[in-house]
């Protein structure tokens, strides 16, 4: 695999080092031409002619002192001025070659400052730097991609507060309401005095109940929950909270109609687990026609467990099944009533479900809903 990985990394940069390569062979010749020529001017005749004609035309002497002066000061230190000739010619083909490779590297500046920038448009480079190109274009996406994220989750923090400023105020007001009825009545009949006492004891419940499910979203949030995984029963499980829940259904007339293998086991939390199932449940009960069934049914295939939790009610719009299992996220005929839970259930089911390692969703059409959990089978 790495050998793979190294060989698609010599394939993506072999434009770019074969350019380079090119250029390092033109100046080598180059170079080798010119010392060449260096050699044949400087060594051969023929060069000691044309420095003696030199002399003779832009000096205006003769050709026995400009001979003389070729042979005292030009054929003596022949040595010293090809070294000179040798040095100049590889210091200058060596500038030409580091001012090229210099034009890449204000490429990828301009690609970097592109990027800081935040400037829509892709970043474009030459041929050869179609890697670094692309890699830049990848970084640039990303950096998008997280700014957006960021901004989300600004704007979910945002909604959040404001949902839960409005669900902790709702009963907190009718709470202050029903303790100054009792303030200002002191002679209220023993009925009505109980009644409000019951309705404040109620929406104080209701009020913990929000901030506890508030702090165990906290919680998983913060991956601060350790989960203690053993073999568990899973059709005993949900007969179990079936019958706990009864009450909670039979307020509509609805009912729960299991459909699972007795032997079906699962490797997780029980604690946890039950808290999903229940939690998929209430809210299934909060949405339900009247009067009708709830169908549970878990199945286990491709070492995967599937666990549905299908109920007759509104069709919810595809662009909205995601959300719901964001916090605080609920249907408006729930929202305005005393029964929409506190808009966390969904949201600590899929916390738990990620958990485990598994997927949850939702599907709905035909007056349907259905909530899908995937979790690692016996094989995984």
């Amino acid at each position: 695999m790495d050998t793979k990985l190294k060989s698609n990394k010599r394939g993506e940069y072999s434009e770019f080092q074969t350019r380079i390569m090119q250029r390092f062979c033109v100046n080598a010749a180059l170079s080798i031409a010119a010392v060449i020529i260096a050699y044949l001017f400087l060594w051969k005749q023929r060069g000691g002619d044309w420095t003696v004609r030199f002399l003779e035309h832009f000096m205006g002497i003769s050709h026995e002192q400009a001979f003389f002066i070729y042979h005292a000061f030009f054929r003596s230190y022949k040595e010293i001025f090809f070294a000179a000739a040798i040095i100049l010619i590889f210091t200058l083909l060596l500038w030409r070659l580091f001012q090229w490779m210099t034009r890449y590297f204000k490429e990828i500046d301009q690609g970097i400052d592109a990027l800081l920038a935040e400037d829509v448009a892709k970043i474009h480079l030459s041929a050869e730097m179609k890697p670094f190109e692309q890699k830049l274009n990848a970084v640039k996406q990303t950096l998008k991609k997280q700014k957006q994220e960021t901004a989300l989750a600004e704007q979910r923090k945002d909604e959040l507060v404001m949902y839960l400023a409005h669900d902790i105020r709702t009963p907190l007001t009718s709470v202050i309401g029903y303790l100054n009825l009792l303030e200002e009545g002191p002679d209220m009949p023993v009925q009505q005095r109980a009644k409000s006492i019951h309705i404040t004891l109620d929406k104080a419940y209701r009020l913990e109940e929000m901030i506890n499910e508030l702090f165990e979203i906290t919680r998983y949030n913060s991956s601060q929950t350790r989960l203690s995984k053993k073999t568990v029963d899973l059709y005993y499980m949900l007969v179990q909270l079936s019958d706990e829940l009864s009450p909670v259904f039979s307020v509509h007339g609805n009912s729960i109609v299991l459909d699972a293998d007795e032997d079906l086991t699962v490797y997780a939390d029980p604690d946890k687990l039950v808290r999903v199932f229940s939690n998929i449940l209430r809210n299934a009960a909060a949405y339900s026609y009247p009067g009708t069934e709830i169908i549970i049914s878990a199945k286990e295939m491709k070492e995967q467990l599937i666990i549905s939790f299908q109920n007759k009610g509104n069709t919810i719009p595809k662009e909205k099944l995601s959300s719901i299992f964001d916090k605080f996220y609920r249907l408006d005929k729930a929202r305005i009533s005393d029964t929409g839970g506190t808009g966390l259930g969904l949201a600590i089911a899929k916390e738990i479900i990620l958990l485990h390692g598994g997927s949850i969703r939702a599907a709905s059409e035909d007056n349907t809903v259905t909530i899908i959990i995937c979790l690692p089978g016996k094989g995984c």
